[in-house]
């Protein structure tokens, strides 16, 4: 990769920072491709003079992307929402971006989709990331998809979501207890890209899902994480005829809900496809590897607290 210009559209995020990094230790140059990158100037430190480039892109605005990936031998799309207008951005977003990277004669492209992306999906995320899939291949058909299941690392919306809602809830109410994920650390998702590049003969026009080397159930999760942070809680697990009842309303105490969250959390959340972890070569993190290093932040007492319940 050394020297080589690689476009994150959507750089600046939480996995995006990730796939920054191992790409600048790898020597790449590296392009911020976002819709204010100004908040993405953190990355800066991370590389060489000269060796990473900021520039404004949004999906709304095909001639942004397109401006943003001219050169590019790769271009990775980073691009997702957990709300919103799951088929304007997941959907016709990555579409725009794989033409975008197509014409500007890119010689790989790797799509960021998720476990679980259907097209016939009760869930609007889950079809939108089928669709999405579907507008990359007929754009850019060497492309590699990489479907995570739930991304864990300091910075995850889901491990610490639950970490916080357990520090200040006396009762912590769990919907769907009995769905299983394969959490998969964002470090190893990471490597997982710069791998897929490296190795185009192993990825190039695959389908490659990752997940860690631990299967969980919701409740088991958040059973777990109850424990690493030291919290001594109450865990009921709601039956779905209440569970879709607070899915309607859209809040469950602690955290919101949509209900089409609630229909994602239908189905597990498990590779069943090619594991791309183990066809890249990639060893897989434990969450209890690395998780305990942030999460003692939810302690009571924080970094300054006993190994004690509370």
């Amino acid at each position: 990769m050394k020297d080589k210009l690689v476009t994150l559209i959507g750089g600046g995020g939480f996995l995006g920072r990730y796939v920054a990094q191992a790409l600048l230790a790898r020597g790449a140059r590296v392009r911020i491709a976002q819709r204010d990158p100004r908040r993405a100037f953190f990355l800066k430190p991370l590389g060489g003079l000269g060796q990473t480039q900021f520039v404004a892109a949004d999906l709304s605005k095909p001639e942004s992307i397109a401006r943003a990936v001219v050169g590019s031998d790769a271009v990775i799309n980073l691009v997702g929402i957990l709300s919103g207008d799951f088929h304007k951005v997941q959907a016709e977003g990555a579409r725009i971006v794989a033409e975008a990277a197509a014409q500007a004669g890119a010689s790989a492209f790797i799509h960021i989709s998720a476990i679980g992306a259907d097209a016939a999906s009760d869930s609007a995320y889950g079809r939108s990331k089928g669709d999405g899939e579907a507008a990359v291949r007929a754009a850019f058909p060497a492309a590699t998809i990489l479907r995570p299941s739930i991304v864990f690392g300091r910075e995850d919306q889901f491990v610490n979501r639950f970490a916080a809602m357990i520090a200040s809830a006396p009762v912590v109410p769990v919907l769907r207890a009995g769905t299983k994920f394969q959490p998969v650390y964002v470090g190893d998702v990471a490597d997982a890209v710069v791998a897929a590049l490296d190795h185009p003969e192993l990825a190039a026009g695959k389908i490659l899902e990752l997940g860690g080397p631990d299967v969980l159930t919701m409740g088991g999760l958040v059973r777990w994480i109850a424990k690493t942070t030291g919290r001594r809680r109450a865990i009921v697990e709601l039956p779905d005829a209440i569970g879709a009842t607070i899915a309607t309303f859209g809040f469950l105490p602690g955290a919101p809900i949509t209900a089409d969250q609630w229909k994602m959390l239908a189905r597990d959340n498990v590779v069943s496809g090619e594991d791309g972890l183990k066809t890249l070569g990639i060893v897989p993190t434990p969450l209890d590897a690395v998780a305990s290093g942030w999460l003692v932040r939810y302690r009571k007492g924080g970094r300054f607290s006993t190994p004690t319940t509370a």
